[in-house]
């Protein structure tokens, strides 16, 4: 099959590898419809994260229709339509009995292969499930394929972190990056009942689409902490969402939130310390929030906000792509080139 295939940083190729099989009687096999370009794509493709083998193949967001199924497999026979989470989970662990599914004690991320042992992703023509049952989740009718891809990360990621953010009806929010997570999660922010939410970046194009989902568009040179402090009377933000992941934008949260409020970082960071000490947080008696978003907990909710029209966010995407152009896909997203903000992939 084709597939996006990791070989260095910077280094991406669309090249034929061997068709995955059924390995275990709770795996399926998925041929890929649609799969996405996801900014924690580009941590593996910078090098920022580290150990990935050469020839694994990428990407954690995907859909499809179901080609094979194991025989411990009671949910999904083929021609099922199904929507992947970024991991996988069995449903029935410590953790996913508390619906923290990304943690789940058998679960695997796609598109990590170390030491020759992981999950390869759904960048390809087709893809190996395990845990299928518990995993993937069905097509709602009525739902637009490019939009439901979204539900398996982005959107449940960027509804989590406005969880996490704690938000209530009337709160200032400030999201810190307005890629397609940081749209989610003000997105989510606005259902959740903020009064206002600040959308802070440096681009262009994406503060125009944070206007466009109800944010109010600050551009990051400016003075974005005199524009918080009017907005709360010398206060602060009530929360801050850091949908960035860098030491900078780090700082900038703690400066920005007021005392007593919180931090939801639902990024990876790679940084080995904090921007802040333990006594600035102790002194702002602050609430910091972080980790690996259950995507899977929030699935259904969020395909039946899409299904009712609640939600149109097909704008989240700026690049269609056939498989083969993928690597220059890859190039324009990291890169913030053509106005780039999300990429689509169709093998």
């Amino acid at each position: 099959m084709r597939a996006l295939a990791f070989h260095a940083p910077f280094s991406l190729s669309c090249e034929s590898v061997p068709d995955p099989r059924l390995e275990l009687p709770t795996d399926v096999l998925v041929r890929v419809e649609l799969a996405a370009i996801c900014g924690s794509d580009l941590h593996v493709y910078r090098g920022v994260e580290r150990g990935l083998d050469a020839g694994t193949v990428m990407g954690h967001e995907f859909l499809g229709c179901v080609v094979e199924s194991g025989s411990e497999v009671r949910r999904w026979k083929s021609g099922a339509r199904v929507v992947s989470p970024f991991s996988t989970c069995c449903g029935a662990c410590f953790f996913c009995r508390r619906d923290l599914f990304s943690r789940c004690e058998r679960g695997q991320l796609f598109g990590w292969v170390e030491h020759g042992r992981g999950l390869h992703g759904g960048q390809a023509e087709y893809v190996r499930v395990p845990l299928a049952d518990a995993t993937l989740v069905a097509l709602p009718a009525g739902v637009p394929d490019d939009q439901a891809l979204l539900a398996g990360d982005v959107l449940s990621t960027g509804l989590h972190c406005a969880e996490n953010g704690g938000i209530r009806a009337g709160d200032l929010v400030v999201v810190l990056g307005c890629g397609p997570v940081g749209l989610a999660a003000l997105i989510g922010a606005r259902s959740l009942g903020a009064r206002a939410v600040l959308a802070v970046d440096s681009v262009a194009e994406r503060l125009a689409l944070a206007e466009t989902y109800g944010g109010i568009p600050l551009e990051l040179s400016g003075d974005v902490g005199a524009r918080v402090r009017a907005q709360s009377e010398g206060r602060g933000a009530d929360v801050v969402l850091e949908v960035v992941g860098s030491p900078q934008a780090s700082l900038l949260a703690y400066q920005l939130v007021r005392t007593g409020g919180t931090i939801s970082a639902p990024g990876v960071h790679n940084e080995p310390a904090f921007a802040f000490t333990p006594g600035q947080v102790y002194d702002k008696n602050l609430t910091y929030r972080a980790g690996r978003a259950p995507a899977r907990a929030y699935m259904e909710r969020v395909l039946a906000r899409l299904a009712a029209r609640e939600l149109d966010v097909s704008a989240l995407f700026s690049h269609r792509m056939t498989l083969e152009e993928g690597p220059r896909g890859y190039e324009l997203f990291d890169q913030k080139r053509e106005n780039c903000t999300k990429v689509l992939l169709r093998p």
